[in-house]
């Protein structure tokens, strides 16, 4: 059971992407990089895989993409999750190759539902051992995973299933905006951002903007992660780059379309790394790289949330 943290109040927690991966993520441990179809930070994982930090325990609700990357870096000793695929479109290809029943490279993998996955988090995040849930009725899930067990209800004697806690050793959270004492705050389609920074032992808040702690505090309702719990801030514009994040640039839905032949040979998957992670040494020769037109082509144009009046 997770043992609650004293506050982390340093007043600038601001660093760069490589500074806070390599305080942070150290071989061998549980790796929760968050986000939910938006908000997925691919600078992250790219940091990740330029500096090696081997024999991950890589865990998410939905592996696509960067996961699938630390996958073919060959960082990941085992894959826990709920969903895994390349979202539209097909297979995670890396994934498929290490899933084979008679590859040399064969990882571990804990698979649940969606809902057992969050309920793993709100164990951990809440400071309780497990989970109770109804969701593995009809399923086979809980018949290949042992750690899906079952408790009888002391009020109604019902059965349910149980989830343990997840406590990931860091979470790497990607937001819109935050000011450099780490306050976070996120807008448009939710994942388990705030479950995930609750449980974790060290985070990472990534944004694509740093604002002043006034701007924060004029629209409190936005802020899903507070400063005490975050360690390192990093300021990475376009890091969620082919995923989105909301009012400040689309999903590069054609990346992800081209992404099937790349990563179904691991010929061209080995080419794209070398090019677009090994090649360039942070996120900003990262765009760069991909090509004059990408920001104007993703850019998000302006639709205004009316604000609201917090006067007292």
């Amino acid at each position: 059971m997770q043992h609650f943290r004293k506050p982390k109040l340093t007043p600038n927690k601001l660093v760069s992407m490589k500074e806070a991966i390599a305080d942070a993520v150290k071989p061998g441990c549980n790796l929760y990089l968050e986000g939910f179809t938006h908000l997925i930070s691919f600078a992250a994982g790219h940091e990740i895989i330029r500096q090696q930090i081997k024999d991950l325990t890589a865990i998410r609700l939905t592996p696509d993409l960067v996961y699938d990357q630390l996958i073919e870096a060959g960082l990941v000793k085992k894959l826990v999750f709920s969903w895994a695929g390349n979202p539209g479109v097909g297979s995670l290809h890396a994934l498929r190759r290490v899933s084979q029943k008679d590859s040399a490279k064969k990882i571990e993998m804990e698979e649940y539902s969606h809902f057992g996955m969050v309920a793993r988090l709100l164990a951990g995040s809440s400071g309780l051992p497990f989970w109770p849930l109804k969701n593995y009725e009809g399923t086979h899930i809980a018949e290949v995973n042992p750690k899906i067990k079952s408790i009888d209800c002391p009020y109604t004697g019902e059965k349910f299933a149980t989830v343990p806690a997840l406590n990931p050793d860091v979470a790497i959270v990607h937001v819109q905006r935050a000011d450099k004492e780490g306050n976070a705050q996120v807008w448009g389609l939710m994942g388990t951002q705030k479950e995930a920074a609750f449980a974790a032992e060290r985070v990472i808040v990534v944004a694509e903007e740093i604002v002043d702690t006034s701007v924060i505090r004029r629209d409190p309702n936005r802020t899903l992660i507070p400063g005490i719990l975050v360690d390192h801030v990093v300021h990475e514009p376009w890091g969620c780059h082919p995923s989105y994040a909301q009012g400040y640039y689309d999903r590069d839905n054609q990346f992800y379309v081209d992404w099937e032949d790349i990563s179904r040979d691991p010929a061209s998957y080995k080419n794209y790394l070398d090019a677009f992670v090994f090649g360039v040494k942070d996120r900003h020769e990262y765009i760069q790289k991909m090509g004059t037109d990408l920001m104007s082509r993703l850019k998000a144009k302006p639709r205004k949330c009316e604000g609201v009046d917090y006067g007292y």
